[in-house]
């Protein structure tokens, strides 16, 4: 398998930490939350998205001319060793620990973007946490791997059933019908209406899980 940094060519990269950057700011000042989208693609009509969200309704997104599209596709958690730059999508544990049902990793041009730890809207009570990986050993639950961030660290329980994920470079044509995708965070304008310049796209059929 071909290291995960070699996928990506430099303007992704930019562009993949633009988001984390805004991202991580808008958790800085508290603001509401991204309106972050996940769903199916309907219909594409020019640059209008037709959208059918994982909650079952639907919306429509204009697409800006600089759209960005990455791609999201299945990896191994052999991928992930001391020094992994990673965004581990979790539900908090009795003991304090996190069981994780996705992993993402990042390429290192995107080391400490968005670091910490901090609720999530995936599923309810969800965390993320951005951080590197410390070491990681085998257990009877599946894989535990030790992160630490900036503030603090986490135990992470990572069952066989985690979805492990990378960004690889996307294309416009992967923006179809049936296409399962993530809007990282649309901006809604002053009608109403929204539009983004960044979308994440499942390869292989897969829905992004983070």
């Amino acid at each position: 398998m071909p290291k995960i940094s070699s996928w990506l060519p430099r303007s992704l990269l930019t562009s993949l930490a633009v988001v984390s950057v805004l991202a991580s700011s808008a958790w800085a000042q508290q603001s509401p939350t991204p309106t972050r989208i996940r769903g199916t693609i309907e219909s594409v009509d020019g640059s209008m998205l037709a959208i059918k969200t994982r909650e079952g309704t639907d919306v429509k997104v204009k697409m800006t001319d600089d759209l960005k599209v990455i791609g999201i596709a299945k990896t191994s958690l052999s991928e992930i060793k001391p020094g992994s730059y990673i965004g581990v999508s979790a539900m908090p544990q009795p003991d304090g620990s996190q069981k994780a049902f996705a992993i993402h990793i990042f390429p290192e041009a995107m080391r400490g973007a968005a670091e910490g730890h901090r609720p999530w809207d995936q599923r309810p009570n969800s965390t993320m946490t951005n951080a590197t990986v410390a070491e990681t050993v085998a257990s009877v639950d599946g894989q535990v791997i030790q992160v630490k961030y900036k503030d603090g660290e986490k135990k992470v329980v990572v069952p066989p059933d985690a979805a492990i994920v990378a960004f690889a470079d996307g294309e416009k044509s992967e923006i179809k019908p049936g296409a399962k995708i993530i809007i990282f965070g649309a901006k809604k304008n002053d009608d109403g209406s929204l539009e983004t310049n960044r979308i994440g796209v499942g390869r292989d059929g897969i829905a992004p899980p983070m």
